[in-house]
């Protein structure tokens, strides 16, 4: 099959994908975007029905297009952020194929080589925005495999439906454990494990607060000047169902254990208690699977970036995995502000391309 072959290819239509397809369409680029789910809403199509944004709707939009607020107001749900995605890539009419899964991506020549269900594409630059959903992380503890309850990590919570009644310990100090802690915490007997104290922030603090200052920790960072502490705020946003369950005092963390047990979780003095479920909240990792044929990723399992562009791989642009590809980048509103960014480099690259290749 005869590869087939666009300026820039976008691997990934989620937040990050989207915001890059609008800038590229706006500056009536030669693009495509891939998406390896048969429907639109990326991860958010995965996450667990009582979700909630960490910003009102007004500061969780794209670019273009506002993010509309939710029926009696608050923060957006997961619901309401496909929906709003689904129509986003609609209203813009940008040119998403799936599902195709992208299995490979290879130098070959002057361009880049992507191999695909789609068939084989070569395009001059690929921005990779395929987020972190996809690859949940649970560190190993002793015992792990031996437990004789169930286990689940945030990617496989699907709402308190299977918990009532039952010992549940959540392991894990960031948003995602305090969601699920809160709720779980009206069904079943909840134990809140961290590795240190939570910490939540003030109730007038969300991610529109936190992403600006990202932003000038970032510019500080850049231009060699003292950076701004995020942590000294604290580590989780105090959405309604948070608070709610703080004030009825549901949020307090034990230490992490040590140890697993058939029957439950020990602590290194010798405290034991039994339980029926671990959920673990304990974050995910980039998924760069597709990438591993450039041979990019440093010693930290990250690739090395400037801005977001690959600093061994000029032809590579990586959106929305973390703040290392931008200021809360995995975010929607930091994936919006970094994918213009990115996009308006990338333009300059095939500008400067194209002045290269004429006779």
């Amino acid at each position: 099959m005869t590869p087939r072959q666009a300026d820039v290819l976008v691997i990934g239509a989620g937040q990050a994908g989207l915001a890059a397809g609008y800038y590229l369409r706006r500056a009536k680029a030669d693009f495509v975007i891939l998406d390896a789910q048969d429907r639109p809403g990326g991860a958010w199509r995965h996450a667990w029905p009582s979700l909630r944004l960490f910003s009102p709707a007004q500061y969780s939009s794209l670019p273009g297009r506002m993010m509309p607020r939710p029926a009696g107001g608050g923060y957006p749900s997961a619901a309401d952020t496909v929906g709003y995605l689904t129509d986003y890539a609609q209203r813009y009419a940008l040119p998403v194929i799936r599902p195709a899964k992208v299995h490979a991506v290879r130098r070959s020549g002057a361009r880049l080589q992507v191999e695909t269900d789609a068939g084989v594409w070569r395009p001059r630059v690929v921005i990779s925005a395929t987020g972190t959903w996809w690859r949940p992380y649970v560190p190993y503890y002793p015992g792990i495999g031996h437990f004789n309850g169930r286990q689940l990590h945030t990617a496989g919570y699907d709402g308190p439906g299977s918990f009532r009644g039952r010992k549940v310990v959540v392991v894990g100090g960031g948003n995602s454990a305090a969601q699920i802690l809160a709720e779980l915490s009206t069904v079943a007997e909840t134990t809140w494990v961290t590795r240190r104290p939570p910490r939540l922030l003030p109730d007038e603090v969300d991610g529109k607060a936190l992403f600006d200052l990202a932003t000038r920790r970032h510019r500080a960072v850049l231009a060699g000047e003292p950076a701004p502490g995020i942590g000294d705020l604290g580590d989780i946003v105090a959405v309604p169902a948070v608070r709610e369950a703080r004030d009825r005092d549901a949020l307090k963390a034990e230490p992490m254990f040590s140890r697993i047990t058939p029957e439950g979780v020990t602590w290194s003095d010798g405290t034991a208690l039994r339980c029926d479920v671990i959920v673990w909240c304990t974050g995910f990792r980039p998924a760069l699977g597709h990438l591993a044929p450039l041979r990019l990723r440093g010693t930290d399992g990250i690739i090395p970036t400037r801005g977001t562009r690959a600093t061994a791989e000029p032809r590579l642009h990586l959106l929305g995995y973390g703040d290392w590809t931008g200021p809360a980048s995995a975010t929607l509103i930091g994936a919006a502000r970094t994918a213009r960014d990115a996009v308006t480099e990338v333009m300059a690259q095939l500008y400067t391309d194209r002045a290269q290749t004429v006779p």
